[in-house]
């Protein structure tokens, strides 16, 4: 992965262009860690070898993965990032398109990058916060600390 800040100010931005075989969730977090983020935002487009998403069963309260076992397009990969028990998780949403023209979408548990991944990721100065919810079975965005 390589990256660069291309905006500065209240809102710093920057591109991160991920390589082939890269792993997106981790290359992501890793960057997260590197540059101290505690509140973001990021899109992005590229391709997959290969990835795995998911789809939240409300009942069992757990993401269900569903493997993408073939090369895609990275059609919109969209999401957050926000700190868990200090460290930053990313929590992302991939729409990738197939060979045939069909497209599967879900949250992003795994992606191998080919032949790239580019990103623009929004930094912000506000720390926040993902709490877990009882009720929904993850941990969500927390606007009161």
């Amino acid at each position: 992965m390589r990256y660069a800040q291309i905006a500065d100010g209240a809102t710093k931005t920057y591109a991160l262009v991920l390589a082939t075989d890269d792993e997106a969730v981790s290359e992501i977090t890793a960057f997260a860690k590197l540059e101290n983020v505690t509140a973001a935002r990021l899109t992005g487009i590229g391709g997959f070898s290969q990835a795995t998403l998911g789809y939240f069963d409300r009942d069992k309260k757990q993401y269900q993965p569903f493997p993408v076992p073939e090369q895609v397009e990275v059609l919109s990969l969209v999401g957050d990032i926000a700190l868990r028990d200090g460290a930053p998780l990313l929590h992302a949403h991939a729409l990738v398109g197939h060979r045939d023209g069909s497209v599967t979408g879900g949250h992003l548990i795994m992606g191998r990058v080919w032949p790239t991944l580019e990103l623009f990721v929004d930094v912000y100065s506000y720390r926040l916060q993902k709490l877990p919810d009882a009720d929904v079975g993850i941990a969500i965005l927390d606007l009161s600390v």
